[in-house]
This record gives C-alpha cells, structure tokens and sequence, in this order.
C-alpha cells in the first residue's frame, strides 16, 4: 500500500535542559492511502503528540515526517498551513464552532478562505449535512445541538475541502455510546469513500473499526494489532481482540 503519511525516528521533547521530557521516543511509522489506523494507549503515553506531530500541528524535535513524499519540514509555514487546511481534515473531542456563526456559516468557514462561489460551498456543506443526518440544522446556533449533533457538524467541515486524510483525537470521547456508534459509523463510510483516517482513541469499540491499531506506552509504539477490513458482524469479536492485546501490553 503507498504511504500518505511516513514518520521515521520521530522524537518530541518538551521542557529545557534537565526538565525536558520525552514525549515520542523515536517512533517510526506508516499511514497507507485509504487506511484507517486506530491509536490506543494510557493518558501521556504519546498518543495525541503523535497526531500532532504527523499532521505538522506541532514540530518534532528531530526525525522526519512525510506527506505524499514532501518532508513537511521543508514545506515552510505558509505551505504547511496550506496543505493542512486544503488537503487534510482534523476533528476533536469537543469541535471548536465560532458562536456568532450558525452551524451552516461554521461548515463553510475552511473552505470560504480560497474565495471560491459561496453557492458552491454552500451546496456541498448541505450536502454534508444531508449525509450526515444534519440537514435541518443548518440555521441552528451551535449552542442549541446536541454534542452529536455538533460533532456531525465537525466532520462536515473536516471534509468540506475533500481531504485525503482525517485526523481524529477522541471523536467520541465526550458523547453517549449511541451517539459515539453513530459517529464511528460515520467515519467507516468515509473511510471507504477513500479518505484515510488516523484516529486517538481509549475505547476498544471505536478501534475495532480500523484496519490496524497502534499501541503507544512511554512514548513508544509497543504493539501494532492487523485487524484487516471490518466484515459484517464481527464488531463483537474485533473489540475483544483489541482488549486482549490492550492487556498483553499492558496499556
């Protein structure tokens, strides 16, 4: 499978002199195009650093990170913002929603930066919408939706500039478990639209829906668990391997 994301000997420190700590520890890694790859480990193990460091969020302190083949340290700032709005899409545990904008006018807002036709945009975000089961909510406040509701609201402006990769850090974290299943039903259709996702998560459930999970313990990846593409009916058995090599690593 060709990578879209590469990273080699990654290592992240935070702190000066005697204070610093290491949060990644030389940690190699590779995202296939189309993958879906869980990350799963205790809190400070690295999980988060990792997302930020192979989507160019945060710097690393040395190493490499490639995406597509560009070095993203070589891309320069502007080039770098660039590629992260148009090319790649992240979503939060609790998506950051301007609240002077409607949930419409939010969608739209990464997408409106490159000047294009606002019919155009506006189109696509009620198509969005339209997928995600939050067409009737375009003209909402983001205060009077459900968190479910505004982490749909979340992923349609993630994939408004059609990205080829999705960084998710805790999508369910802060939902109920039918609005969590929902969500993550959500991401597998994605998913097999052709976008790869990279997604942090605690929960065995939502990491039986990748390909592949990571296993992140001191800032390491410890363990890697092939699970291959979900079939029908087997979520069951999925989550009790994840659980089983949760507890053999001891994460």
């Amino acid at each position: 499978m060709e990578a879209i994301i590469t990273g080699k000997n990654i290592v992240k420190t935070f702190g000066r002199g005697g204070e610093q700590t290491k949060a990644l520890a030389g940690v190699d890694v590779e995202i296939g195009k189309g993958e879906f790859v869980a990350v799963m480990g205790p809190s400070g193990s690295g999980k988060s650093t990792l997302l930020f460091a192979l989507s160019g969020m945060d710097g690393v302190t040395s190493g490499s990170v490639t995406f597509c083949g560009a070095a993203l340290s070589e891309l320069g700032e502007k080039k770098l913002a660039d590629t992260r709005r148009t090319r790649m899409g992240f979503i939060f545990q609790q998506p950051t929603m301007l609240k002077n904008l409607n949930l419409l006018d939010n969608i739209i807002l990464p997408a409106a930066q490159d000047r294009k036709k606002r019919d155009g945009l506006m189109k696509k975000a009620k198509d969005l919408m339209e997928k995600t089961g939050i067409a009737g909510l375009a003209a909402r406040d983001t205060t009077e939706v459900s968190g479910g509701q505004l982490q749909r609201a979340g992923i349609c402006r993630a994939l408004m500039n059609s990205p080829e990769i999705l960084f998710a850090d805790e999508p369910t974290g802060a939902l109920n478990s039918k609005s969590a299943e929902e969500i993550m039903r959500l991401l597998a259709e994605i998913n097999r639209d052709g976008t790869a996702i990279l997604l942090v998560t605690h929960d065995a459930k939502v990491a039986a829906r990748a390909d592949r999970v990571l296993f992140t313990k001191d800032g390491a990846i410890v363990s890697e668990l092939p699970l291959g593409r979900p079939g029908g009916g087997d979520m069951e058995a999925r989550g009790e391997k994840v659980l089983a090599q949760m507890a053999a690593v001891g994460v």
